[in-house]
């Protein structure tokens, strides 16, 4: 008897989850707003001796980001906060929406941190980080076969 229970107790969760899939995965894929993650996407390329950094913040201004480099650790980030009130007759609605980001980078020495430049527009902030001249002159060399 108890052989039985626990089996039918096994397949209860099994049977729950079942049920509950659709819905799991519209809250697991970010359908909802509660479960976006407020993490930008970063796309960083190499172009003609220059990396080059790419983060999708949409719904930004320029002046809400803060962007320092400490030795060798540059530092993306923003705060943003609203707040929007209504009032009607009988109620009052207020709505506070938060956002933040933080994204750290290991910079590589042959970077030039006093060149680097940043440029916000069409929600997306770039930015140029060009390499030392001295490293692009040694990077480039010829080989003879012997």
């Amino acid at each position: 008897m108890s052989n039985q229970l626990m089996k039918s107790a096994e397949r209860w969760p099994v049977l729950f989850d079942d049920f509950l899939k659709p819905w799991n995965e519209w809250f697991d894929n970010g359908y909802f707003p509660s479960r976006l993650s407020t993490m930008p996407a970063v796309n960083i390329t190499e172009n003609n001796g220059t990396y080059e950094l790419s983060l999708a913040v949409p719904g930004m201004k320029k002046d809400d980001f803060k962007i320092d480099i400490d030795g060798d650790i540059l530092t993306i980030s923003s705060e943003k906060e609203e707040t929007k009130e209504e009032k009607e007759k009988k109620f009052t609605r207020k709505e506070y929406n938060y956002t933040a980001f933080s994204r750290s980078f290991t910079l590589p020495s042959q970077v030039n941190k006093d060149k680097i430049d940043a440029l916000y527009e069409n929600g997306v902030l770039k930015l140029s980080l060009p390499v030392k001249e001295e490293v692009k002159k040694n990077s480039s060399k010829q080989i003879a076969v012997k």
